[in-house]
């Protein structure tokens, strides 16, 4: 298995970089309103809770919040009960109230960008890797819940 050096929450600075560097210099059309910054400040906190609350779920079920490091258990209560991934979620909908908030129509391309790089560089490998440690309970899970929402 490929060592992963940058985290997920890594791309998620990263990400929050991009925004910025868009707005600054190339934020193309832009949309700013206080209705703009409500609905961003909302997006951006819901992101925060998806984060701490998955997380807890994480810590409470005694697994590691690091990707590909010790899992010892599959996680499907609470927040897992509608989405495989919600700490990514809650980071894509985190680069997301941050993209509106700033108003730049360029900025707007970060979160689903975003949304690539993790999916094809951690989802996809940290499903492979729960197939293979819970071979039952997992192909269940996946037919039960879906990868984002």
């Amino acid at each position: 298995m490929v060592k992963r050096i940058i985290y997920p929450p890594m791309w998620l600075v990263f990400g929050v970089c991009a925004i910025f560097a868009c707005n600054e210099f190339y934020p193309g059309p832009r949309f700013t309103s206080h209705a703009s910054q409500a609905i961003g400040g909302a997006f951006l906190l819901a992101g925060l809770a998806l984060l701490v609350v998955a997380g807890g779920l994480f810590k409470r079920a005694g697994t590691d919040l690091i990707p590909f490091r010790t899992v010892s258990a599959l996680v499907t209560t609470g927040v897992y009960r509608f989405s495989r991934n919600p700490m990514y979620l809650g980071m894509a909908a985190i680069l997301l109230g941050v993209a509106v908030t700033v108003g730049a129509a360029t900025a707007l391309l970060v979160p689903p960008l975003f949304m690539v790089i993790v999916e094809w560089r951690y989802i996809r490998p940290e499903e492979d890797l729960l197939r293979n440690l819970f071979p039952e309970e997992y192909p269940d899970y996946c037919a039960r819940v879906r990868r984002w929402i």
